[in-house]
């Protein structure tokens, strides 16, 4: 028999699971990753202590099924995208990576598009610009950190670093380095264009060498085998960006389907043989499956808001429940049960780490009154964040593409009976989750299984790898009241908008003193 680990490094978390031929998860391991919030908008991630982790997934899983290393016949890696992972001339991680919740070069994104650079760059990425990505980070780091500016050697996505620290070759794969900003999505190619409309035309050769998401990458070296416990010499694909994960193991392999997934982002996305040119969805990029695009509209607005909630609002109840073996996250979904959708509760903007809709847009509770309770918040992080996905969803229907057939969902929100069926009740749409607990390791496994030959297309891998719950059906009886409160949440933040820019102001003179 032979195996597949898939690596995901997410938001929050690295893990590592590990799958038959028939996509059955033997066994997963996972550790929660530590952000750096170095100032407000600033989240970056320690890249030496990240490496350590993605080897103890590896060696832990291993060790928990018992199987043998020399029976792992390939490794992919997903990670989240965007961001910014260097790596120095000194042959040592440049500086802190930079997470995809990061927001330090807003102004920048801001003054490209007042100045007409965004328009320019769009002729070429087909995308708008984005202050998480590369291309803007790149030009941060120009102007406030000059010296390790002139000492990056390569420029990494997340996933890619992982994968040049597992086989020592460094390699751009290109569903996450299509969004970086950095390349011309009709050549399939980076682009000097690029580069120097945004001022950072002296990181050409750092950007390495292309490779696909199937392709074989490299196999893992004596070093790091060592280190993780797999065997030295088994190979390494491509693997690729999260959310092309994700939508592999959703079976999102074509244009009929539509895959949400609920995690740190707010990731909503279809494929189709065309980017969308007429500026009105934020993101295309390339994606896994040769031939299509993968139509995105994304911010990080989703579950993460739920575990802001928990660790910060009620650790007390989490510590609790630790000592009786329950699940806080089983709790929730309790309350959240409790209180049915026709009653009031706050109006929640899920921007607690950034925004779809103006880029210092802050969370809120609107509407709190004294007989609100634990319950009525929960149930208003469920709906705010459900909500977010709709704003993103009329965005891609807006396209001109048909009603999706079925919504896959995966991420926190799939996880929870409740929260699934609100995703389906506020979209109207049947709404199935994927069984697989890891789905991002899962459509990486699929990946490194038609690398190895075990199916011949990824199509024929996910028939045979991927299961999904029976449906949950939309309830025509709930769309009213749903409508309603969606367009509330709208109204509010409508509202609001010129508000932002004054707290932001507040903040960094708070932060300044």
């Amino acid at each position: 028999m032979r195996y597949y680990i898939g690596l995901d490094n997410g938001g929050t978390a690295t893990k590592a699971a590990l799958f038959d031929s028939r996509g059955r998860e033997l066994g997963s391991y996972g550790i929660s990753t530590r952000s750096l919030h170095l100032k407000p908008g600033f989240v970056e991630r320690d890249m030496e202590e990240m490496w350590e982790a993605n080897c103890t997934v590896v060696r832990e899983v291993l060790r928990a099924t018992g199987i043998d290393p020399a029976d792992v016949a390939g490794l992919g890696i997903s990670g989240h995208g965007k961001g910014l992972y260097l790596w120095g001339k000194d042959n040592k991680p440049l500086r802190g990576g930079i997470i995809s919740t990061d927001n330090r070069a807003w102004k920048y994104v801001r003054d490209w598009k007042e100045d007409g650079t965004e328009d320019k760059a769009f002729a070429l990425s087909c995308q708008h610009l984005m202050s998480c990505q590369p291309a803007a980070l790149l030009a941060w780091l120009r102007d406030h950190e000059p010296e390790n500016y002139r000492q990056i050697q390569y420029v990494f996505a997340c996933k890619d670093y992982v994968r040049f620290r597992l086989t020592g070759e460094a390699r751009a794969e290109i569903t996450d380095y299509s969004g970086s900003g950095l390349m011309n999505l009709k050549t399939g190619e980076f682009d000097r264009k690029l580069l120097e409309l945004f001022g950072i035309e002296e990181i050409w050769d750092a950007l390495p060498p292309l490779c696909r998401a199937t392709e074989l990458c490299g196999a893992v070296t004596e070093e790091a085998a060592a280190l993780c416990g797999l065997k030295a010499g088994t190979p390494v694909i491509g693997g690729m960006f999260d959310i092309n994960a994700c939508a592999i193991a959703a079976g999102v392999t074509d244009p009929d389907k539509l895959c949400m997934i609920a995690g740190t982002w707010s990731i909503n996305e279809y494929i189709r043989k065309e980017p969308v040119l007429d500026g009105s969805v934020q993101m295309n990029s390339l994606f896994a499956l040769p031939g299509y695009y993968l139509i995105e509209e994304s911010s990080p607005t989703s579950a993460g808001n739920l575990t802001w909630f928990v660790r910060q609002i009620i650790p007390e109840l989490e510590q609790q429940v630790k000592a009786t073996g329950e699940s806080v996250y089983d709790l929730i979904d309790d309350s959240v049960e409790s209180v049915p959708p026709e009653e009031f509760v706050p109006i929640f903007l899920p921007f607690l780490m950034a925004s779809n809709v103006h880029p210092n847009a802050k969370g809120c509770l609107i509407g709190v009154s004294s007989a609100h309770t634990r319950e009525h918040i929960a149930r208003s992080i469920f709906e705010g964040v459900t909500f977010c996905h709709r704003c993103h969803y009329e965005r891609l229907m807006a396209t001109g593409r048909p009603k999706p057939t079925v919504i896959r969902l995966a991420g926190g929100a799939a996880r929870a009976a409740v929260w699934a069926q609100m995703f389906a009740d506020v979209m109207q749409v049947p709404v199935e989750t994927l069984e697989a607990n890891e789905t991002g390791a899962l459509g990486c496994a699929i990946a490194a299984a038609v690398a190895a030959g075990e199916y011949a297309s990824l199509d024929e891998a996910v028939a045979n790898m991927a299961a999904f719950s029976p449906p949950y059906l939309p309830d025509p009886a709930k769309a009213d009241i749903y409508n309603r409160k969606y367009h509330l949440y709208v109204r509010a933040i409508q509202c609001l908008d010129g508000l932002w820019d004054e707290v932001q102001s507040l903040a960094d003179l708070e932060h300044k003193a």
